[in-house]
Formats: C-alpha cells, structure tokens, sequence
C-alpha cells in the first residue's frame, strides 16, 4: 500500500477506516519498546493492574469489549 491522502482516507468507509487504524496501533503495538509513557500513565496503568488483581472478574476480556464496541452503529 502506498501512502495515502487524507482525502483518500475520508473517502474509506467507516468499516475500512476503523480497520486502518486498527491496523496502524497493530503496527505501533508490535514495537512496544518504542513507545515512552510519562509517569502519570505509568501510574494508572499501575492502578489499573492492581485493581485487575483485586477482583478479576469485574472486567470484561478484550475480545468481549471489542464486540460491543463493533456491534454500536
């Protein structure tokens, strides 16, 4: 895929620039070295975590949240 305009990138459907960006974070994500977070996101995520270890089940898995967000039009 070449480079693409923004005006080629308005021109996609919502589907195709929902999966655009998908796959851009995928892209960013398979180098999380590259990524610097400042303190205050460390220390959420931090938080986060702990509360994920304090009740497990009162989350939802990515794969359940991902199908709720895609089932909204």
């Amino acid at each position: 895929m070449g480079r693409l305009a923004r005006e080629d990138i308005l021109e996609l459907s919502v589907a195709e620039r929902i999966q655009l960006v998908e796959d851009i974070w995928d892209s960013i994500a398979s180098v999380p070295d590259a990524i610097q977070l400042s303190e205050a996101q460390k220390v959420e995520l931090d938080k986060r975590l702990d509360d994920y270890h304090a009740d497990p089940a009162k989350g939802s898995p990515w794969d359940v949240v991902r199908e709720r967000i895609r089932g909204r039009k």
